[in-house]
């Protein structure tokens, strides 16, 4: 038997038909339906209201809404590259508040810039989206690995959250980071603590304030004691690492006994550079890498690196934005990030092997 027929021809409910049934005003129909009703109206009568609209089947007129707000409730997120796990993940999170605030967010990656991998990236040039729809965004987030490009897109004339960058030179109205050097100094004291004292640090060949902060927290955390630290750089790909690291390893001079990589694809390669030279890693170099992407559980041994919460920094990331679009300046403090411990770190060989050649 088929269902219930609505009638196709009828007017649509209104909002004052929604307050009408429910014996409230027009006003607090919007704060509920608008989800701004928390501290302002009891939950009992925003219950109400939200079962008289789906009662009524009343469906708010969101291009009026938006019209008469100002708002098309729509962010830009602007990161380096689309295929990189970490901003798959702050996608994730920045989407999940944005929804429950029925906005929405579009994916933007740097045209012609510089890709986490260190190259130009392959993205085939696309129309600048600020000239194009400028009027349908509301605000942006960015990386800083893509602040060249969004500072070429004028994508700062708008209202603007910077993601994982300088606070003290920001573009943005607001800045939001992850403790990267905490991590960097969790790492240090974790390889100090198994007696090493001979570093290299597997550097991302990357002009990004990220890399620059894990470059000078690795050299604040081993000041004073009596290690050294060399610095090799690579491209951000497995190959380019090892390449980086076979070189770093074969050079004159003591071998080093711990690899501090920017980032778990340095980590990989670096692996793989130990064993092409006949290196048991750990036993005989310790490796460590930055995100804790799947990739770290992926190679072996797995990887001790430093978990970065991306969804989470997507999550803060978004609710600024919000804060920011509503007339607040908001200064959050850096996310905490966890050194992760797994196989791939083991004390330093008693006796030192010579370099292999």
């Amino acid at each position: 038997m088929a269902g219930p027929q609505h009638d196709t021809t009828a007017p649509r409910p209104t909002s004052r038909d929604v307050a009408r049934a429910a014996g409230v005003s027009q006003a607090t129909v919007s704060l509920v339906l608008g989800g701004k009703w928390h501290g302002r109206v009891a939950e009992r009568t925003a219950e109400r209201v939200r079962a008289t609209a789906k009662e009524l089947g009343y469906r708010p007129n969101l291009a009026a809404r938006n019209l008469r707000l100002g708002r098309t409730r729509t962010a830009l997120l602007v990161v380096p590259a689309l295929t990189n796990e970490f901003f798959a993940r702050l996608h994730t999170g920045a989407a999940r508040v944005a929804a429950r605030h029925g906005f929405s967010v579009v994916l933007y990656p740097s045209p012609d810039s510089v890709s986490p991998s260190g190259h130009p990236t392959q993205t085939p040039r696309v129309s600048d989206p600020f000239d194009s729809a400028r009027a349908a965004l509301d605000g942006v987030l960015a990386s800083s690995m893509a602040s060249d490009a969004l500072a070429t897109l004028r994508g700062d004339a708008l209202p603007l959250v910077m993601l994982d960058s300088d606070p003290t030179h920001s573009l943005g109205a607001a800045t939001v980071n992850l403790d990267i050097a905490d991590g960097t100094r969790q790492l240090a004291a974790h390889l100090l603590a198994l007696g090493h004292r001979d570093f290299l640090h597997l550097a991302a060949d990357i002009d990004s304030w990220t890399f620059h902060v894990r470059r000078d927290a690795l050299a604040a955390a081993l000041r004073g004691t009596s290690a050294t630290l060399r610095t090799s750089k690579a491209a951000l790909t497995v190959d380019d690492a090892r390449t980086a690291t076979e070189a770093a390893l074969t050079a004159t001079g003591p071998r080093p006994t711990a690899l501090i990589s920017d980032d778990d694809v340095l980590a990989a390669g670096a692996c793989k550079a130990a064993r092409r030279l006949g290196l048991h890693v750990p036993h005989d170099l310790s490796v460590t890498g930055f995100d804790d992407l799947t990739l770290a559980t992926a190679v072996e041994p797995e990887l001790t690196t430093v978990r970065l919460p991306a969804e989470d920094f997507g999550e803060q990331g978004m609710a600024t934005l919000l804060a920011v679009l509503d007339g607040h300046t908001p200064r959050p403090e850096p996310l905490p990030v966890h050194l992760v411990v797994r196989g791939s770190t083991a004390p330093p060989p008693t006796a030192q092997r010579p370099a292999p050649r």
